[in-house]
C-alpha cells in the first residue's frame, strides 16, 4: 500500500512541477509582449504608458513567484526521506541509528557512548554531543545542497581535521622548448605556498515536546533534517557569499577586490559598469559580454552568473541586436534559467543594485570556490533550559573560500 501511495505522490509532485514550469514559460510570454509593447511606446512618443508600466511590474512579480514555486517543487524532489537508506545500512550503523533513537527520545546515552568508545571518538560527553549516525550526516549534507545554491556550484571536500591546507604555486618552474641534441638548462625551483581552509562552526538548535519524541511513529532522524538543513542552509550560504572569515567562511565577496587591469592573485576582480548602482544607459548588456570575456576561455565552458531576483529582474528586461530577449526561462523542472546561454543561479544573499555594489558574479565556481565539511555532527540534548520543550543542541563545522582567483569575476555597479 505504501508503495501505491507513494507511487502516487511521486505522479502528483511530477504534474505539479510540470504545471509551475508551464506557467513560469506562459508568465514569459507576457512578459515579453507587455515589455515590447512598452518599448514600442517609448520610441513613438519617449515614454511609456503608466498602465503598460504597471502590467509590466505585476507580470515581473508574477514571474518571480512562480519560478519561486517551481523552485520550491525541485527542491522538494531533491529531498528524498532519511529512512530511504535504512535498510542497506551495515550492522554497525543500525547499531547506531537505535542508539541515537533512544538518545534524542529519552535521554539515553549508554549506547551511544558505547559505539562512540569502541569508534574511538573524542567527540562524545556533555560538550561535544554524539554524533548523527553516517547515512543521516550524508542525507543532511545531500538536502543542504540543494538548498544551498553556492555549495552546490563549489567543490566539497570533507575533512576529519580543523583546517584544510591546500598547495598552490607563486611561480612554477623554468620551462621552454629545445631541439633534441641542445643542452637544458637547469630549471628554477617551483615556489609554492599555503592555502588555508579552517572549519568553523556552525549550530541551531531546534526544540521538540516530549509528546512528539514519545510517538513511536515519527522518524527522529527526519524530523532533526527538516529542522536543521533549511537553517544550515540558509547560515552557510550568506557565509559562502559575503563572510568575512571570523567565525565563519570567508565569501568570495569577502576578498579585496581589485579591478581586472590591475589584478593579482588573492584579489577578486571586477568589471566596472561604469554608472553608479546601474547598469550603462546605452547597450547595456554589452558590460555583461564584457564580464564574460574577462574570465579566460577554459573557465568560461562550466561558468555561470550568480545573482538575485531583484538584479535579475533588471537583466530580464535585456535584448540583442535581433531582438530576442538575453533571459530565457528554465527548459525543464530543476534547470536554471539562462542568461547568455549561462545559467544564472540565484542567491538572495548577493547585493541589489547600490552604488559600488557588486551585484552579480561570473565564473566557474567549481574551480573557483571550496567548502570543507568538517566529518561529523552533533547533537546535544537539553530538557531543562527551555521546559517543557526539550532542545537539540546541532553543530556541524564548515568552512570555505575562493581555490582559485583566475575562475571568478565580479560586477561592480561603479563609474571605476
Amino acid at each position: 500500500m505504501q508503495g501505491i501511495e507513494g507511487k502516487l505522490e511521486t505522479k502528483s509532485g511530477m504534474a505539479e512541477a510540470a504545471a509551475a514550469l508551464e506557467d513560469v514559460n506562459r508568465a514569459f510570454a507576457a512578459y515579453c509582449d507587455t515589455n515590447n509593447e512598452r518599448l514600442a511606446q517609448i520610441e513613438r512618443r519617449f515614454s511609456a504608458d503608466v498602465v503598460t508600466e504597471e502590467k509590466l511590474a505585476r507580470i515581473d512579480r508574477s514571474l518571480d513567484e512562480t519560478k519561486r514555486r517551481l523552485d520550491t517543487i525541485a527542491i522538494g524532489q531533491a529531498r528524498p526521506p532519511l529512512a530511504a537508506s535504512a535498510p542497506n545500512t551495515a550492522f554497525e550503523q543500525r547499531e547506531h541509528k537505535a542508539a541515537f533513537r533512544a538518545y534524542v527520545r529519552s535521554g539515553e546515552s549508554a549506547g551511544l557512548k558505547s559505539i562512540e568508545e569502541k569508534a574511538m571518538s573524542v567527540g562524545s560527553g556533555p560538550d561535544g554531543g554524539y554524533l548523527v549516525p553516517q547515512p543521516a550526516e550524508a542525507e543532511i549534507l545531500r538536502r543542504m545542497a540543494s538548498i544551498s545554491p553556492i555549495r552546490a556550484m563549489a567543490t566539497v571536500r570533507q575533512i576529519s581535521t580543523n583546517t584544510f591546507r591546500k598547495a598552490f604555486s607563486t611561480s612554477g618552474p623554468a620551462s621552454g622548448w629545445v631541439a633534441e641534441s641542445d643542452p637544458r638548462p637547469q630549471t628554477g625551483n617551483q615556489q609554492l605556498a599555503d592555502m588555508n581552509f579552517p572549519a568553523m562552526e556552525l549550530y541551531a538548535m531546534p526544540a521538540a515536546t516530549q509528546t512528539l519524541l514519545d510517538d513511536g511513529t515519527v522518524d527522529v532522524e527526519q524530523w532533526i533534517a527538516e529542522e536543521i538543513d533549511t537553517v544550515f542552509a540558509e547560515q552557510e550560504g550568506a557565509a559562502f557569499v559575503n563572510g568575512n572569515g571570523v567565525n565563519k567562511p570567508t565569501g568570495f565577496l569577502g576578498y579585496t577586490k581589485s579591478s581586472v587591469s590591475t589584478w593579482s592573485w588573492g584579489k577578486t576582480a571586477y568589471v566596472p559598469t561604469g554608472l553608479s548602482a546601474n547598469f550603462p544607459v546605452s547597450n547595456p548588456s554589452d558590460i555583461l559580454v564584457e564580464l564574460i570575456y574577462a574570465l579566460r576561455a577554459g573557465y568560461r565552458q562550466n561558468a555561470s552568473f550568480v545573482m538575485n531576483r531583484k538584479v535579475q529582474s533588471a537583466v530580464r528586461k535585456f535584448k540583442a541586436s535581433t531582438g530576442e530577449y538575453l533571459w530565457t526561462p528554465p527548459a525543464t523542472v530543476g534547470a536554471n534559467a539562462l542568461l547568455m546561454n549561462f545559467p544564472i543561479v540565484e542567491s538572495e544573499d548577493m547585493p541589489d543594485l547600490a552604488a559600488d555594489s557588486y551585484s552579480i558574479a561570473f565564473g566557474d565556481f567549481r574551480r573557483g570556490y571550496l567548502v570543507v565539511d568538517r566529518m561529523g555532527i552533533r547533537i546535544l540534548r537539553d530538557p531543562y533550559s527551555a521546559k517543557p520543550y526539550v532542545l537539540f543542541y546541532t553543530t556541524k563545522r564548515v568552512g570555505g573560500g575562493i581555490q582559485d582567483f583566475d575562475a571568478i569575476k565580479v560586477l561592480k555597479f561603479g563609474t571605476s
